[in-house]
């Protein structure tokens, strides 16, 4: 058994492992356990009681989180030239459409999000090799491809967020910053657990939610009480 650090040691002395919380303890046990140097990432994993594999049984969608995700979202926009000013007014980082799939398709995948227009789709759809592995294609559902690329632009910096169940039924998604105050991880975690509540399959039978767990970047995970959470 490998020996614990002395910061795993003492993150331990502030929460059992063995235990459940509630979603407001541990909104604020995931702070105390926090020790990197820099501004960790805190995570939700969700295991739902889904079957991926049925196509009937997929769980996607996408969340405004009321606090943002404390990240600085690089944002693309891959459009027609007269779209090119409005997504770089709304905030786009990058903004065009040969130039950029030429980058792309030669490996330069430095960004967070793209969005791009139903129009341009044609020549969007030869990236999916690069793309899709990096969980970066545009997708209708997720709302990064339309005609409105300001507003999605907009949202998208503002804290909104895509989700999918993996193979194995569980979402990951990063909900916040370790600086944010634990009301402000509480309220975003939330939100997306009730967005995904809504989004039950009515396909799926048993339990919905079957473990909930919040961790930061290097920290344990601390499971969540789902009951804890009114609405689901």
């Amino acid at each position: 058994m490998a020996k614990l650090t002395k910061k795993q040691k003492e993150a331990l002395s502030k929460y059992d492992p063995s235990q459940v919380y509630s979603l407001e303890a541990a909104s604020t046990i995931v702070k105390d356990i926090t020790m990197t140097k820099f501004d960790a990432s805190v995570d939700l994993d969700i295991r739902l009681g889904v079957d991926p594999r049925k196509a009937d049984q997929m769980v996607r969608g996408v969340v405004a989180l009321p606090h943002g995700t404390g990240k600085d979202i690089k944002v693309l926009v891959l459009c027609t030239p007269d779209k090119i000013a409005e997504a770089t007014e709304a905030g786009a980082d990058y903004a065009g459409l040969d130039d950029y799939i030429a980058k792309i398709e030669g490996g330069w995948t430095d960004i967070d999000v793209i969005i791009t227009m139903p129009n341009v789709m044609a020549k969007v759809g030869r990236l999916g090799r690069v793309l899709g592995p990096r969980g970066l294609m545009p997708n209708p559902k997720s709302g990064t491809v339309t005609l409105d690329v300001a507003k999605a632009v907009r949202e998208v910096k503002a804290g909104k967020i895509d989700f999918k169940v993996d193979k194995f039924g569980i979402i990951h998604a990063g909900i916040g910053k370790a600086s944010f105050t634990a009301e402000q991880i509480e309220e975003n975690v939330k939100e997306l657990i009730l967005t995904i509540s809504k989004l039950k399959p009515s396909s799926s039978k048993g339990t919905y939610f079957k473990s909930i767990h919040l961790s930061s970047t290097m920290s344990p995970g601390i499971a969540v009480d789902k009951g804890s959470i009114q609405g689901i």
